[in-house]
């Protein structure tokens, strides 16, 4: 799995329902920040998806970043 660009963090879990899902959470400087809103079917493509997230908010004029 890639970097995640600081200071950003990525948290993988799975779930119960419905099972053998998974789901992500970002944290920015420890705060969540942003979570899935839907299960995913590996624990790579819930990252590759959290990365994604991840790379729009560090995008300006969004929460993340770049905002006057």
């Amino acid at each position: 799995m890639s970097d995640v660009p600081h200071p950003y963090s990525i948290e993988v879990s799975p779930l119960t329902k419905p099972e053998g899902h998974f789901q992500w959470a970002i944290r920015k400087s420890g705060k969540l920040s942003e979570r899935s809103d839907r299960p995913h079917w590996s624990e790579s493509k819930a990252f590759e998806s959290a990365m994604e997230a991840v790379e729009r908010a560090m995008k300006p004029g969004t929460d993340g970043g770049g905002r006057r």
